[in-house]
């Protein structure tokens, strides 16, 4: 036997293999993930005193890198002054551990499912240049969207949705409207 055939595999091939080469595991059903997200949600609330949010904190990041990029423009701003500026740290507020966690916590759950991989899913009518700009600018109008109705659709369909605001009801339902409206118009992306 060779000396190559006796050798273990390194700590690095390991942890390789473990993140990046495990078997894919199913989802869950729907319903159960509905069902322990509504209790996250509850847990959230009962906690905490807040829900669930994810563009406050994804805020607040970037504000962050604008105070020591720019703090002048910070401090001539009006709404980015309510976050930073002067003594004040942007990074200072419940949504920002908690889109930090969630980043942490999918790429954990994607290493234990099996699912981390670089993908693009698309339809097989479009190119998959087409489908990074077409999600690039979905994103970009659901990002406005999201600041000009004071939160993303985590934050209005679920917290805002399970304390029965109306203002997070009118936003879902245009998002639904909007969504059922375009869907015509952007089908080939998908079939």
């Amino acid at each position: 036997m060779t000396t190559q055939a006796l050798r273990k595999p390194s700590l690095r091939s390991s942890i390789w293999k473990f993140i990046f080469q495990r078997p894919t595991r199913p989802y869950w059903h729907p319903y159960l993930g509905g069902a322990l997200l509504g209790l996250t949600l509850f847990l959230s609330f009962f906690l905490s005193g807040n829900g669930l949010a994810a563009s406050g904190g994804l805020n607040r990041l970037i504000v962050y890198v604008q105070d020591k990029v720019n703090p002048s423009h910070v401090d001539r701003n009006a709404y980015l002054l309510k976050m930073a500026g002067g003594d004040k740290n942007p990074l200072d507020d419940w949504t920002v551990p908690m889109v930090l966690g969630a980043l942490v916590g999918g790429f954990v759950s994607g290493a234990v499912n099996g699912r981390l991989k670089i993908e693009t899913n698309k339809g097989p009518r479009i190119s998959t240049r087409t489908r990074w700009a077409m999600a690039f600018l979905g994103g970009a109008i659901m990002s406005y969207g999201a600041r000009m109705a004071r939160g993303c659709t985590s934050g209005h369909a679920l917290s805002g949705g399970a304390t029965l605001s109306a203002g997070s009801w009118a936003f879902m339902f245009s998002i639904f409207i909007a969504a059922y409206a375009l869907a015509y118009f952007v089908r080939k992306l998908w079939t």
